[in-house]
């Protein structure tokens, strides 16, 4: 073969070899025309993702922690009495504040309070927020599987905002406590609740912060509010409240409680009881059917607020700042004086007042604690034991609540907690009315009857001795709703 058949070869080859590639590619490519959108994505798009060598890994994976929540989360519905008004002219009612319900206002009605609970043992025991089923009269609990229950109140606590209830049931599924010590900021976490009504639904954050004090219980029960909340970015709404707070392992690390907004609706952080003040408590009303509060009997400040506010001189930026020292209180007895700086309890480090709060809000009266602190810049720690309110290490009992019945209408005793709120002493609550005529004069269940006219109602019984020494008199009773309207109506007993 000369050189110039060589050549020729070659370039015929190249081109055959180009109409063979052209044709091979026209072949095995698809077609420009597709059926469907997939048809139109697989030709395009190569997912990465679904690989065999790409996983999700198990600890970012939501769904089994999802699974094992959402059977043991219910919807809790509450009956409460609510009272709207409108305007007066009573020169009686604009001077006392009390309100004819016959006249100057609408008559109360029946509203409804709704939220979450979580099961947290197998037969029955729900735990949900104070606020939930404050003041209500019927409870009804709905399971994941529509199953309703009518729910039996155990206990509440309104200064850490937690509620027992029970129900007649039996092998639930319920979510086991987890350690909230444990749980870490950047941590993932699922919010499993019932948010406007739209039950079982699961949202899914991070925790962003731990022991948050935010303020919604100022001025509860004495300034005894415990608030150290666990802040999450999980999109929480109205009727979440109750609800859990779980991490990927599906425990039970904090109950939401609240959220920050100016609107009503999320806007990036909502909070929750952690789980170590959770079971606490749920523990003490199991038990003792009242939370058993074990007190350092300080006065206590953070130490950047006693710097800028008590214009102290404190070489350190965080601690609590002890500003007094009850008389006979565990802390005096300890040693503890005005000036010292808790930095720990039981080794554990107090940064600010809500950390060193939700450290004694687990102890019970009696227990002994070791506080560790800073006098004069020296380290120093002393063992402490807590007491209850009373100044004693004894368990305080919940207060036997009576009732009596007086022409066919339930009266019960008013419990402290409630007296607390409403700011005042003693008290009786219309429980039950089955008499036509009390309820065409005024009465409503859950009113709270404070006077007789001029005369205190202290109980129940004191109450059925006044109304039975008036017989056949006509007399004004007077009293306050749970919301706090105040309100009265007048009635002629029989003889």
């Amino acid at each position: 073969m000369n050189r110039k058949q060589f050549f020729l070869s070659i370039i015929l080859a190249s081109v055959i070899g180009g109409l063979v590639a052209i044709a091979g590619v026209s072949f095995l490519s698809p077609s420009n025309k597709t059926s469907s959108f997939e048809e139109k994505q697989n030709t395009s798009f190569v997912n990465w993702l679904k690989d065999d060598k790409f996983n999700v890994p198990d600890g970012i994976n939501f769904v089994a922690s999802a699974d094992q929540v959402l059977p043991a989360v219910v919807h809790i519905k509450s009956a409460v009495t609510m009272q709207s008004n409108r305007g007066g002219g009573n020169p009686f009612e604009e001077f006392f504040e009390f309100r004819n319900p016959n006249g100057g206002q609408s008559q109360p009605r029946e509203g409804m309070s709704s939220g979450s609970g979580v099961i947290i043992s197998k037969d029955g025991y729900v735990v949900t927020n104070n606020h939930v089923i404050e003041d209500a009269k019927d409870i009804n609990i709905t399971l994941y599987d529509n199953t309703n229950y009518e729910a039996k109140l155990i206990g509440t606590d309104p200064t850490t905002d937690l509620a027992l209830l029970k129900i007649e049931a039996s092998d639930l599924p319920f979510v086991p406590f987890g350690d909230s010590d444990k749980a870490q900021v950047g941590e993932w976490v699922l919010a499993v609740g019932n948010p406007f009504n739209l039950t079982s639904t699961v949202t899914a954050g991070i925790i962003s912060a731990k022991a948050r004090n935010i303020g919604i219980l100022r001025n509860e029960n004495n300034n005894l509010q415990i608030e150290s909340f666990i802040q999450t970015d999980a999109v929480v709404n109205r009727g979440n409240s109750g609800g859990a707070l779980v991490n990927l392992a599906g425990e039970l690390i904090g109950i939401n409680t609240a959220i920050a907004s100016q609107t009503g609706a999320f806007s990036g952080y909502a909070f929750a009881v952690p789980s170590s003040i959770v079971k606490k408590v749920m523990d003490d009303l199991l038990e003792y059917g009242t939370v058993q509060r074990g007190l350092l009997g300080i006065s206590i400040q953070d130490v950047n607020i006693a710097k800028e506010f008590l214009d102290k001189d404190i070489a350190v930026n965080q601690g609590v700042y002890v500003a007094d020292v009850n008389e006979d209180s565990g802390a005096d007895e300890a040693g503890l004086e005005p000036g010292d700086i808790i930095i720990a309890v039981d080794g554990k480090t107090t940064n600010n007042v809500s950390q060193l709060q939700e450290l004694v809000a687990r102890k019970r009266p009696g227990d002994e604690v070791k506080v560790k602190y800073l006098r004069d810049g020296k380290e120093k720690e002393v063992e402490a034991t807590l007491k209850n309110l009373s100044g004693t290490t004894k368990v305080v009992k919940k207060a036997e609540v009576s009732t009596n019945e007086f022409e066919s209408v339930t009266f019960k005793d008013l419990e402290i907690g409630l007296q607390e709120r409403l700011n005042i002493d003693g008290g009786v609550i219309i429980e039950d009315i089955d008499n036509e005529k009390w309820e065409k004069a005024g009465a409503r269940e859950g009113f709270v009857i404070t006077h007789i006219g001029r005369d205190k109602v202290g109980d129940s019984k004191n109450l059925k001795r006044t109304l039975q020494a008036n017989k056949g008199e006509e007399i004004m009773i007077l009293g306050i709703y749970p919301n706090g309207q105040k309100s009265y109506f007048e009635i002629t007993l029989d003889k």
